[in-house]
């Protein structure tokens, strides 16, 4: 695993990172589109940590703190590369970037349906934590406030 290099994604990344995550993540979200990626790599470049071993592209994560709370999404590395470290490797990226921003604890985001993270999470140290649910509300026809429309 010595040839395993731990990046924060740039700008040019945005495309190979949609279409990554198309083979090796596992289901979609409203975010997964170009302006999605690309607005998180430019608000915070480091929390969209890639993994390459030989220039390719092998796994990803993102590791988001907002200044209160450490959250994990989009851990996925390639099906050809799994069971190699890479997600260990990420990982240990992001709770090395939680310490250094004073963050206490990691939350990370798994689907219920998808057992091999079940695994995975939890070799990590990860663990369910049956006391609270997510709530999610799509943002997508959320408008800023503006003018009020002529009538």
């Amino acid at each position: 695993m010595n040839d395993l290099r731990i990046r924060g994604a740039a700008p040019a990344d945005a495309e190979a990172v949609l279409a990554f995550w198309k083979d090796a993540a596992e289901g979609t979200t409203v975010s997964d589109d170009l302006a999605g990626v690309s607005g998180l790599i430019a608000r915070d470049p480091e929390a969209l940590l890639l993994a390459e071993r030989g220039g390719e592209l092998v796994g990803t994560v993102i590791a988001g703190f907002d200044g209160w709370r450490c959250h994990l999404y989009r851990l996925a590395v390639h099906p050809g590369r799994r069971r190699e470290g890479v997600a260990t490797a990420l990982l240990a990226a992001a709770e090395r970037r939680f310490a250094a921003l004073g963050g206490r604890r990691g939350d990370a985001m798994v689907l219920v349906r998808n057992e091999r993270a079940h695994h995975a999470w939890r070799s990590a140290g990860y663990l369910p934590n049956e006391q609270w649910r997510r709530w999610t509300k799509p943002l997508v026809d959320v408008r800023p406030p503006g003018p009020p429309a002529a009538g």
